[in-house]
C-alpha cells in the first residue's frame, strides 16, 4: 500500500514544490527586519494578548498598523515561537507561498489533467512578484493563500453539493478582508459567476445558498472590524491611517475607495502619498536612485549623508549591525559612482525610480549574493514604490508593473481565448457552458477585475498585483491544455461534428501567443542586457513560425524549446530576489537587486541616542515618542520597548489633541521626543504638538564626548547633528539606511527634546 502511494505522488510536482521552496525561502536568514514597520507590529504583538488582538504597532498599544492583524497574528506566532528574527517573522510569507503553488496544482488538476497542474503550480512559481513578496513580512502572500483556500473551497462545493463548504467558502473571503480589507472582494465576481452556472442544484435552493454564503461572508467580514470599534476608545490602540480612529473607516476609506481614486489622507506627511497621478514618469537626473528617493545602498550603510533629500558625497558600503562599520565598498561603475536625488520639494514623494538601469554585466555585483555585504531587508531594487505607470488599458504590459507580473500576460489571454474556444461542446447551444469552460468562467472572473482595477486605480504598489499571479498561472495552463486539445483533433476524420478547422485555429493562437510573450520579454530585457533582447526577438519569430507549421515531427523538441525559451527570462528574473538574499518592504525583483540592496522606509537606529533614553527613561511609559512608525519602528525592534508613533504611518493621524499630549507630558508618560528635520510637514493638532516641543522642549545633547568616525566629514554626533553610519553612532536595524529617525526616505538629522522639565 505504501509503495502505491510513493508510486502515485506526482514527482514533477514535488520538484516544484522544491523550486517554490528554495526560491521563497534561501537567504531569508538575512532578511533582517524585512519591512521594519510590520516586525515592529510582530515584536509588540508579542508582548501582551491586547497588542497581539488588535495588532498594535507599539509595546504600549498607542496605535495599530494600517491594516487588520489575521496576516500579523500568523507572524507574531512564529516570531512567539522562534524569537524576533527576520527569517522568523518572514517565515509564514514563505510557507503561504509553498502551499499557493501546491493549490494552483489542486485546482487545476481535476479538470485539466496533471500537466495542466504542474504548469499552473510552475508559472505560479516563477513569476517574479510571487517570489518578491513570498520573501517579506507584508501580507500579500498570506492574502492570495486565503483567495486560492476559498476558491479551493468553492470548487470541492460545487462538486459535492454541499451547502457548508459553500458557506466555508465565503466565510474565508471575509477572514481574507481581515488581511488587507477590500482587496480580497476582487474576486467576489468570480465566485459568485462560478458558482451560479456551475453549481447543479435546483434554482430556488441554489438562490438559497447562495443567501446563506452571503451571511457567512458579512459575519466572517464585519465581526472584527465591529467588535474593535465597539471597544472603548480608551482602552484599546488608536486605527492607524484611519482619520476618525475607525477600522470600517480605514476598511472603506484608506484601504479602500482611495486606492481606486487616489490618496486624499494621510498625506502632506513624511509619506507624500500617491493622490491621483496618472503617471510615473523617470527622470533622467539620477544615475539610480532608489525608492524614496535616497541613493542606492549596496549593502544599507553610508558615509555619505542625505539631508532633506539633497546627497552629499560619500561612498557606499556594507551595512552594519549592532555598531560595527561597515567593510564593503561599493562599485566604482555607472552603478556606484555618486547619485543625484530626485528634484521636488521635501515631503513629496518621488513619482518614480529615478535613473539609468543597470548595465546587466552580472559580474559586477558588490559583496556576494546573499548580501555578505549587509542584510538584504528593506525596499528592494527593481523599480520604484510609486512606480505604476500610466493608467489605460495596457498599463499591466508597461515595464514599472509588468516587470513585476507581466512575463506572462499574452499566455493569459490565450487561456480566456482558447480555453472558452477549445472546450465547447460542437452543436450545443451558446448558453450550455462545459465544465472545462465553467473553471474558464472562474478564472476569468478573477482576471478581469483584477486587470481592470490595476489598470485604473491611483493608489497601489507595483506588488500589489501578485492579485493577478494565479489568475495568470492558471490561464496559462487552461490554455496549454486547450490548444493541445485543438492540435489533436483529425482533420481527416468522416464524423460531421468534429470542427476540423481546431488545428489550423490552435497554431494560429499559439503561434501569437508565443510571438507576443517573448517579445514583451525581449522589452522587459532591453535596459538590461541587450544581447539577450535580441535573443528573444529571433526566437519570438522563430518559434511562432515553427507553430505554425502542422508537422507533428519533433513536436517534444517544439515543447520544450517554447517552454524554455517562455521561462528562462521570467526565471531569472523572479529569482534575483533569492540571489541577493532580498526581503523588502517593497517588494520587487529584477537586476537592480545586484547592484543595489534593499533599503527601508525606516526602522533606522541611533545607537547613541538609544542608550541614552534608556538611560534616563526613568519610570515613563514610554521611551521617546516620535512623528512617524517608521522614525520609531527600529527602536521598537531593537530595544522591545514602547515608543509612541505621534501620527501614525504618515505622521499625520489624529491620534489625540494638544490638550492630551500635554497631559501626558505632565503625567510623566512621556519625557523625551525625537523630531527629524522633515517633521514640520504635519498639520492639525499634530502640527500644534510639534510646534510646541520645539518652542518648549530642552534640546539634550546626548553625545557631547564622541566624535564622529565617518571619512566623510569631521563632526561630533549630537542630537542636532547629522548621524552617520560609524562604530557606535548610527546604526541600521538588519538592513536598513542609518540614520535617525526621520520618516521615510528623510534625512538622517535629528533632535532630542526633553520635555520633562516643562512642568
Amino acid at each position: 500500500m505504501r509503495s502505491k502511494r510513493i508510486h502515485k505522488l506526482d514527482w514533477y510536482l514535488v520538484g516544484i514544490l522544491i523550486l517554490s521552496a528554495i526560491l521563497y525561502g534561501w537567504g531569508i536568514w538575512d532578511a533582517g527586519s524585512a519591512n521594519s514597520f510590520y516586525t515592529a507590529a510582530i515584536t509588540s504583538m508579542t508582548k501582551s494578548w491586547s497588542n497581539f488582538w488588535y495588532g498594535a504597532f507599539d509595546p504600549a498599544g498607542f496605535i495599530t498598523v494600517d491594516k487588520p492583524p489575521v496576516a500579523l497574528w500568523f507572524m507574531a506566532i512564529s516570531a512567539k515561537i522562534f524569537g524576533v528574527h527576520g527569517w522568523s517573522v518572514v517565515l509564514p510569507s514563505v510557507l503561504a507561498g509553498i502551499a499557493s503553488v501546491y493549490l494552483m496544482y489542486r485546482l487545476l488538476e481535476p479538470k485539466f489533467g496533471a500537466w495542466a497542474g504542474r504548469t499552473a503550480a510552475l508559472f505560479m512559481t516563477l513569476t517574479p512578484t510571487v517570489v518578491a513578496n513570498s520573501r517579506t513580512n507584508n501580507m500579500d502572500a498570506i492574502l492570495v493563500l486565503f483567495l486560492l483556500l476559498a476558491v479551493f473551497t468553492l470548487q470541492k462545493a460545487v462538486n459535492k453539493k454541499n451547502v457548508w463548504l459553500v458557506m466555508l467558502s465565503f466565510a474565508l473571503i471575509g477572514v481574507s478582508f481581515n488581511i488587507k480589507m477590500l482587496q480580497a472582494f476582487m474576486i467576489l465576481p468570480a465566485m459568485f459567476a462560478y458558482y451560479i452556472v456551475a453549481i447543479k442544484i435546483p434554482w430556488k435552493k441554489k438562490i438559497g445558498w447562495l443567501g446563506l454564503a452571503l451571511i457567512s461572508l458579512s459575519v466572517f467580514t464585519l465581526a472584527y472590524p465591529m467588535a474593535v470599534d465597539s471597544a472603548s476608545k480608551s482602552s484599546r490602540p488608536y486605527i492607524g491611517s484611519s482619520q476618525t480612529n475607525s477600522l470600517m473607516e480605514l476598511a472603506f476609506g484608506y484601504n479602500g475607495t482611495q486606492r481606486l481614486l487616489g490618496q486624499s489622507t494621510g498625506t502632506g506627511g513624511t509619506f507624500a502619498g500617491m493622490g491621483t497621478k496618472k503617471t510615473s514618469k523617470f527622470s533622467k537626473s539620477a544615475t539610480g536612485t532608489n525608492q524614496m528617493g535616497q541613493a542606492p545602498t549596496t549593502g544599507t550603510g553610508t558615509t555619505g549623508q542625505t539631508t532633506n533629500g539633497q546627497n552629499q558625497t560619500g561612498t557606499q558600503t556594507g551595512q552594519t549591525t549592532n555598531g560595527t562599520a561597515p567593510t564593503g565598498q561599493a562599485p566604482t561603475g555607472t552603478n556606484g559612482q555618486n547619485q543625484t536625488p530626485p528634484t521636488g520639494k521635501t515631503g513629496q514623494a518621488p513619482t518614480g525610480m529615478n535613473g539609468k538601469k543597470p548595465t546587466g554585466k552580472m559580474g559586477k555585483m558588490t559583496g556576494q549574493p546573499g548580501g555578505k555585504t549587509g542584510k538584504r531587508g528593506g525596499m528592494g531594487g527593481a523599480g520604484s514604490a510609486f512606480a505604476i505607470g500610466s493608467i489605460g488599458p495596457f498599463r499591466l504590459f508597461q515595464s514599472d508593473l509588468g516587470s513585476q507580473i507581466g512575463w506572462y500576460l499574452p499566455l493569459a489571454f490565450l487561456g480566456l481565448i482558447a480555453g472558452w474556444l477549445g472546450f465547447r461542446k460542437r452543436g450545443s447551444k451558446w448558453y450550455h457552458v462545459s465544465s472545462e469552460q465553467e473553471e474558464v468562467l472562474l478564472w476569468a472572473g478573477w482576471f478581469v477585475p483584477v486587470y481592470g482595477f490595476f489598470s485604473v486605480a491611483s493608489f497601489f504598489h507595483p506588488y500589489y498585483t501578485i492579485m493577478l499571479a494565479p489568475a495568470i498561472a492558471a490561464l496559462t495552463a487552461i490554455g496549454v491544455a486547450a490548444v493541445t486539445k485543438m492540435m489533436k483533433v483529425d482533420v481527416n476524420s468522416e464524423d460531421e461534428t468534429v470542427d476540423k478547422t481546431q488545428p489550423f485555429v490552435a497554431r494560429i493562437m499559439l503561434s501569437v501567443a508565443v510571438i507576443a510573450t517573448l517579445l514583451l520579454q525581449a522589452y522587459y530585457v532591453s535596459s538590461y542586457y541587450p544581447v539577450i533582447t535580441g535573443i528573444l526577438i529571433v526566437l519570438a519569430v522563430g518559434l511562432g513560425v515553427w507553430w505554425l507549421f502542422p508537422q507533428k515531427t519533433a513536436i517534444k523538441a517544439k515543447i520544450i524549446a517554447t517552454a524554455v525559451s517562455v521561462l528562462a527570462m521570467g526565471a531569472f528574473w523572479a529569482a534575483t530576489p533569492t540571489i541577493t538574499h532580498t526581503s523588502a518592504a517593497i517588494p520587487a525583483a529584477g537586476p537592480s537587486l545586484f547592484s543595489r540592496g534593499g533599503t527601508d522606509m525606516g526602522g533606522t537606529v541611533n545607537k547613541k541616542l538609544l542608550a541614552y533614553t534608556e538611560k534616563h527613561q526613568g519610570s515613563a511609559k514610554y521611551l521617546f515618542a516620535t512623528t512617524d512608525s517608521n522614525s520609531a519602528s527600529g527602536y521598537i525592534i531593537k530595544s522591545g520597548k514602547a515608543v509612541m508613533a505621534l501620527g501614525g504611518y504618515n505622521g499625520t493621524d489624529p491620534t489625540m489633541t494638544f490638550k492630551q499630549f500635554k497631559q501626558l507630558v505632565k503625567d510623566g508618560k512621556l519625557k523625551y521626543f525625537v523630531l527629524g528635520t522633515r517633521s514640520k510637514s504635519s498639520d492639525g493638532q499634530i502640527k500644534k504638538i510639534l510646534a510646541w516641543v520645539r518652542e518648549k522642549g530642552t534640546v539634550v545633547n546626548y553625545d557631547s564626548s564622541s566624535k564622529s568616525s565617518t571619512t566623510a566629514t569631521n563632526q561630533t554626533t549630537t542630537a542636532t547633528t547629522t548621524t552617520t553610519t560609524t562604530a557606535g553612532g548610527a546604526t541600521t536595524t538588519g538592513g536598513m539606511t542609518a540614520g535617525g529617525p526621520t520618516g521615510m526616505g528623510g534625512s538622517s538629522s535629528s533632535t532630542l527634546y526633553d520635555l520633562s522639565s516643562i512642568y
